[in-house]
C-alpha cells in the first residue's frame, strides 16, 4: 500500500491541522512498518517535518491553496503511483487514479459564514467538492460527523470518526514555583497566570474571553495574586477586535500576547498555568484543552461544537455567551485549590482516553476501505 500524506500546509503553518498532520504520520509509521508512506511537502520546505525508515520524503511544486491546484497538483503526483492520497487540509483533486481520504475538521465556514474572511470561505467551499470525490471521510469527532451528514449531505457510510489526541510532550510536571519565564519581554512564573491557546480570530471568542475577565476582576477585586491572562498563538483573521477591547477595557498590563512558541515554551505554559480556558463559539475537536488536560492543568471550556465530548468530565463547560458565567467560572478556580487539584486528576485521567496510535490504527483502516472501495 503506498499512500501519500499531504504535508504542504506546514509549510505556511505549523498550528492546528499542521499539527495533526504531522502527529498522525509520525504515529503512521510506528504501527505500519511494513507499509510505505510519502509526504507531500512544499519544495520550499528547510528540513524534514518526520523522520522515519518507511516514509518518504517528496518535495512538492504547487503551493497550499493555490488556485491552480486542483490543476498541477495531480499531474506531480501522476508518477508517484499511488494507491491512496490523504488531505489532512479538506481540498482533495478530483481528477486522480488512486482513492482520496480527505479529512474534515470542522465546518465552522458553514455555521458561522460571517466568522471567516471571504478570501478562506471561497478555499473551503472546495470541501464540498472534496468531500463528494473523496472515497472516504474522516471526521475529527461526531460533531463534525453530525455536520457532514447535515450540512453537505455526505452519504453516513463514506464518513468515518476518528479522534486525534495529545502528543507525547503533553505530560504533568511538576515546576519549581521559583522558576521564571520571559516571553515578549514580560516575566511569568507558575501558577500566576491563566492561559488561552488559539489562533487569535473570531471563531474563538476572545473578545468575550475578554469580557469574562475584566468583569472578573471587577466583581472579585479580592482575588490573590492578581489575576493575569495569557494569549498564545498567531494572529489570524479579522484580529482586530480583539487588540481594540484590550485597550477599551485597560487591560495591556493584564492580557500577555505571546505569539505563537515553541513546543517546549507551549508544554511551559500549560504546566505553568493556574488553568486553562477555551471559550470557543465552535470547535470541530477541540486539541489544545485535551493538551492542557494532558498535562494536568485545570480547564475551562465552552459548551459549544465537539468541546463535551473532548473535554467530558474533565474540565468545567460554560456556554461562550455567557460572559457571567465565565467570569464567576475563573474566579471560583482562580481562588479554590481543592477544586483544582480535582480537575486536575480528572483532566489526566481524560487526556489518556485519547492516543495517536489508536488513531493512526483506525486511519489505516480507512485507507484500506478507501482503497477496496476505489478498486470496486
Amino acid at each position: 500500500m503506498r499512500v501519500a500524506i499531504d504535508a504542504r500546509l506546514c509549510y505556511y503553518r505549523r498550528a492546528g491541522i499542521g499539527q495533526y498532520t504531522l502527529r498522525l504520520v509520525e504515529a503512521l509509521t510506528r504501527v505500519a512498518p511494513q507499509e510505505r508512506f510519502l509526504l507531500l511537502h512544499d519544495r520550499r520546505q528547510a528540513g524534514r517535518l518526520v523522520e522515519a525508515p518507511n516514509l518518504q520524503h517528496v518535495p512538492v511544486w504547487t503551493p497550499s491553496h493555490h488556485r491552480w491546484e486542483s490543476l498541477t497538483l495531480p499531474l506531480e503526483l501522476l508518477p508517484l503511483r499511488l494507491d491512496c492520497l490523504h488531505s489532512p487540509d479538506f481540498v482533495l483533486p478530483e481528477r486522480r487514479l488512486y482513492a482520496g481520504v480527505v479529512t474534515v475538521h470542522d465546518l465552522a465556514f458553514l455555521r458561522f459564514p460571517h466568522l471567516v474572511t471571504p478570501q478562506a470561505a471561497r478555499y473551503y467551499g472546495r470541501v464540498r467538492k472534496a468531500v463528494r470525490s473523496a472515497e472516504r471521510v474522516i471526521a475529527v469527532s461526531e460533531c463534525t460527523k453530525r455536520d457532514l451528514l447535515e450540512l453537505l449531505e455526505v452519504p453516513e457510510e463514506k464518513v468515518r470518526v476518528v479522534y486525534e489526541a495529545a502528543g507525547t510532550a503533553f505530560h504533568p510536571q511538576a515546576l519549581d514555583p521559583q522558576e521564571r519565564r520571559t516571553f515578549r519581554g514580560r516575566i511569568l512564573a507558575p501558577e500566576q497566570f491563566a492561559l488561552f491557546v488559539g489562533t487569535i480570530e473570531p471563531r474563538k471568542n476572545l473578545v468575550g474571553l475578554l469580557r469574562a475577565f475584566h468583569r472578573m476582576r471587577e466583581r472579585y477585586p479580592q482575588l490573590d495574586p492578581h489575576p493575569r491572562l495569557v494569549v498564545a498563538g498567531e494572529e489570524g483573521w479579522l484580529s482586530e477586535e480583539v487588540f481594540r477591547v484590550v485597550n477599551e477595557l485597560r487591560l495591556a498590563q493584564e492580557v500577555v500576547f505571546v505569539g505563537r512558541v515553541p513546543a517546549t515554551d507551549l508544554v511551559w505554559l500549560y504546566r505553568a498555568a493556574r488553568f486553562f480556558v477555551f471559550p470557543s463559539l465552535y470547535e470541530g475537536f477541540g486539541l489544545p484543552p485535551l493538551e492542557a488536560m494532558a498535562c494536568g492543568t485545570p480547564v475551562i471550556a465552552s459548551t459549544a461544537g465537539a468541546l463535551p465530548e473532548v473535554v467530558g468530565d474533565g474540565g468545567w463547560l460554560v456556554p461562550p455567551e455567557d460572559v457571567d458565567g465565565w467570569a464567576d467560572a475563573m474566579a471560583r478556580l482562580w481562588s479554590d485549590q481543592a477544586l483544582r487539584e480535582q480537575l486536575r486528576a480528572r483532566g489526566v485521567e481524560r487526556a489518556g482516553r485519547f492516543s495517536w496510535e489508536e488513531a493512526a490504527q483506525k486511519t489505516l483502516a480507512v485507507y484500506r476501505e478507501a482503497i477496496e472501495a476505489r478498486r470496486g
